[in-house]
């Protein structure tokens, strides 16, 4: 139970910390929608990416992993249509829901996917469970 919370807690702090760093990347002040938004991200990598990275294994044995990061930007651009169309909730890449899917969107979401990864792997490695 204590790993959950603070799997949710760390990566509640790397959407902010994305927010902060990336301009394009924004979301509401509301608590309340960074709750939802963090659940809906949850559910998409617990349920949509491991079945995306056994059907891409084969390019992603290719590449030696590399393809991962494609699959987290698609992810992350999901979570954002969701969030965005669905859920109502105030979260954009680079105006991604609303304005369309872009270039500077997939190139945001692609950073924004490597900031989060980086600061859950180190809140994972400093807070021990």
């Amino acid at each position: 139970m204590k790993g959950i919370v603070i799997g949710i807690v760390g990566t509640a702090i790397a959407f902010i910390v994305a927010t902060l760093l990336l301009p394009k990347v924004t979301l509401d002040g509301n608590i309340g929608h960074l709750v939802i938004l963090i659940f809906v991200f949850a559910v998409v990598n617990a349920f949509l990416k491991p079945v995306l990275k056994l059907l891409a294994f084969p390019i992603n044995f290719m590449t030696m992993g590399a393809f991962t990061w494609v699959i987290n930007t698609v992810l992350l651009l999901g979570v954002a249509w969701i969030g965005g169309t669905l859920l109502k909730i105030g979260f954009s890449i680079a105006g991604f829901p609303k304005a369309g899917i872009s270039i500077e969107a997939i190139v945001m979401a692609f950073l924004a996917s490597i900031i989060i990864s980086l600061v859950t792997t180190v809140i994972g490695l400093v807070v021990k469970d």
